[in-house]
């Protein structure tokens, strides 16, 4: 490269680089803007006025209000209250909803109703309801039940979004705007669906050869001659297509996410540019559509712990949940946009479980603050009041069934927004984060396709994909570490440590990327299955693996897979750890050093974990999936040690972070922990020994 061409590509990249920085400025002087700094963070609560008596609804804001919460949420689920009939619409009742939230200043998050059309609608179009596998057909009563893929229901949702947006989208009272509720993946078989599917297909591939080529479709005698031929997949039909099912999650997330961005592009016509949009997700990590929204502002989730579900921490964890729950959806959320608001936070007992037992007291408090420790800009809940109808009886709220006491939940909420007042007097706005924290911060590559297309053909029944991210993400916690959850197109560069696990699909470009980011100082970790397929999903036309050994210097002769009665052993550091669900049998280059090996097997003795120093950084390969994530902690341990890292050793349950200048410690686990706190840290909330479902803030 002459000189000149050196120039334009440094100016080049300085250009992408002022972007970026331009970029980020604004989208957080937007989001300042939209939550003042000072403010910390601000708490709602769900209210549905249409389920209640209309001389009730001032004495229910009233106690909202009271009770310290700063704003509501109306209209998610009130399209038939709306628009009684067709074109015939009806906002006097919410109007006077508005009103009367404002009289109290409450500020108010509008919601669309396209979870829950009207009768009317779906029995004139009853092409709007979605289709299952085997031919039945959704219908009305329950809720997320019409086709996002149907065109009639897409273009007249947008006649109802069109009207609210015109109706408020000046009010001063109305802080944001909620589009769907928790929007899901739905595999439609309806005649729209399937059109749009051909449509999608032609569209991506161009050409039936492309497709062909893609899908492998000489394997069976698959061969298509024209897209028309094409049919949605059957996923429950044993031995489909593989490539056509992973298209068909990749199109039917693109239909969820484009019907959301649809709806926020109605809304900002006639949206003041003080309202921001958003919709709440239910943390399902497997679908791509989270985050894909180009439209919204920021994205948000949902979180209910207690349903019995996860067993948790100790003999009564299953009344606190998986500590790394909320902490996942933090870390996960966060960085799709720089902000993050928590939509729905379970306020005490729910109906819906398969087993619904009563949270652990202050359980729900300790909810709020990990919430906000990650750094969200607000928690709501659902709901204020319990109902006394409908699918979700015995769901609590913030008050009780009688609409006046509150529920344990609502203590605590109210405990929470006092403590959130305390901390707000604390705030020190040049408050940076501490610096031994920065050096361990980590970043894990989360890849949608990926994860799809391992479970689509995960080899073992032993193989849990979310499980393994879930084992490197507890062990970097327990570290201490900031981490973010971060895309393909992420600068790795902010990184001093990236994981990056069960990568299945990946191109040269992405090799290259990560090359050059270990090259360049940072410490790369991948584990067992990342680079065995390119990005079609295909096997290389090359030995396992081939593409990636330069990388992780060494070959990968094969795989295996144990039986789980027949558990192998893994030998690290005078340790053993047990695995059965895959391992990579290396053969590592000169120069790569061997930090684990197989304990047993016909292959006993030979590598199993294996690290590298590349450039001024360093990789490392665990090719083996632990049975429970103990051993990818441990060499998690060794590499971050041995770079100088400073990290701690919180036990399982205890989870610690930092923002705006506080710590923040909670704890999920069964027993007393003390946090080892600095000489100048000064505590607002709690002791350094945090018994169980309590929390500790301190200002350091």
């Amino acid at each position: 490269m002459n000189q000149k061409s050196k120039n334009n590509f440094l100016k080049k990249v300085l250009f992408t680089l002022l972007g970026i920085l331009i970029s980020l400025n604004s989208n957080a002087q937007k989001f300042d803007k939209y939550f003042p700094k000072k403010d910390l963070t601000t708490v709602g609560v769900y209210y549905y006025p249409e389920h209640w008596d209309e001389s009730q609804w001032d004495r229910d804001l009233k106690k909202i209000a009271e009770m310290g919460f700063e704003f509501t949420h109306f209209g998610e689920f009130a399209w038939a209250q709306l628009e009684p009939q067709e074109g015939v619409y009806d906002f006097k009742w919410l109007d006077k909803a508005v009103a009367i939230a404002t009289k109290y200043k409450l500020k108010i998050v509008m919601c669309t109703s396209t979870a829950t059309p009207p009768v009317w609608l779906v029995r004139k179009h009853p092409d709007v309801l979605a289709t299952y596998e085997d031919g039945t057909k959704t219908d009305h009563g329950s809720r997320q039940h019409a086709s996002f893929s149907s065109n009639y229901y897409r273009t007249y949702s947008m006649k109802m979004i069109e009207q609210l947006a015109k109706k408020y989208g000046n009010n001063k009272n109305i802080m944001g705007w909620q589009v769907d509720n928790e929007p899901a993946r739905f595999l439609d078989y309806g005649a729209d669906a399937q059109q749009r599917y051909r449509n999608w297909l032609k569209e991506k591939y161009k050409t039936i050869e492309a497709l062909n080529q893609a899908w492998g479709n000489s394997f069976w005698s698959g061969i298509y001659s024209d897209f028309s031929q094409i049919n949605i997949p059957l996923h429950k039909e044993w031995g489909m297509n593989l490539h056509s099912q992973l298209d068909h999650y990749r199109f039917a997330d693109e239909e969820t996410a484009t019907f959301l961005d649809e709806q926020a592009i109605t809304i900002r016509k006639f949206a003041s540019k003080d309202q921001w949009i958003t919709s709440n997700y239910r943390s399902n990590y497997n679908e791509s559509f989270v985050g894909m929204s180009k439209e919204l502002d920021f994205d948000c989730y949902t979180r209910y712990l207690v349903y019995g579900g996860s067993l948790g921490t100790g003999s009564q964890g299953y009344r606190l949940g998986d500590y790394s729950s909320i902490g996942m959806s933090n870390d996960f959320f966060r960085p799709l946009k720089g902000m993050y608001g928590c939509m729905e936070l379970q306020p005490g007992q729910v109906n819906w479980g398969s087993i619904n037992p009563q949270p652990m007291p202050g359980t729900v408090r300790m909810w709020l603050w990990h919430v906000f420790a990650g750094g969200s800009k607000f928690a709501c809940t659902y709901r204020f009041r319990a109902p006394l109808y409908g699918y979700e009886q015995y769901h609590y709220g913030i008050v009780g069934t009688d609409g006046v006491t509150p529920t344990p939940g609502g203590l605590e909420f109210n405990q929470y927004i006092k403590e959130m007042d305390m901390l707000r007097k604390n705030y020190d706005p040049k408050a940076g984060l501490p610096n031994d924290y920065l050096k361990r911060k980590t970043g894990i590559l989360f890849n949608g396709d990926n994860v799809m297309g391992i479970d689509l053909n995960k080899q073992t029944r032993e193989w849990s994909t979310m499980g393994h991210f879930l084992k490197y993400y507890k062990a970097t916690k327990s570290f201490g570490a900031p981490v973010d959850f971060v895309r393909d197109t992420t600068n790795f560069s902010r990184y001093p440590f990236l994981v990056v696990p069960a990568y299945q699909m990946i191109d040269q470009k992405m090799i290259d990327k990560l090359t050059l980011y270990a090259k360049n100082g940072g410490n790369l970790v991948l584990s067992c299955r990342s680079g065995i397929q390119n990005r079609q999903g295909h096997l290389w036309e090359a030995k396992f693996y081939e593409p990636m050994w330069n990388l992780i210097g060494s070959q990968i002769e094969s795989y295996d897979l144990l039986m789980p009665q027949s558990p192998g052993i893994i030998k690290f550091d005078n340790q053993e750890f047990g695995w059965t669900s895959w391992g990579d049998l290396l053969k590592p280059n000169k120069g790569t050093e061997i930090w684990a090996t197989y304990g047993s097997e016909f292959y006993e003795g030979t590598p199993a974990v294996i690290s590298r120093n590349l450039g001024k950084g360093t990789v490392t390969y665990i090719g083996v999936d632990s049975k429970n994530g103990d051993l990818e902690k441990q060499v998690l341990r060794k590499l971050y040690q041995k770079q100088n890292a400073p990290i701690e050793n919180y036990p399982e349950g205890v989870m610690v972070d930092y923002r705006d200048g506080f710590g923040i410690a909670v704890n999920y686990s069964d027993k007393i922990y003390e946090i080892n706190l600095p000489k100048n840290a000064k505590i607002i909330i709690g002791n350094k020994a945090i018994k169980t479902a309590d929390v500790l803030v301190w200002k350091y």
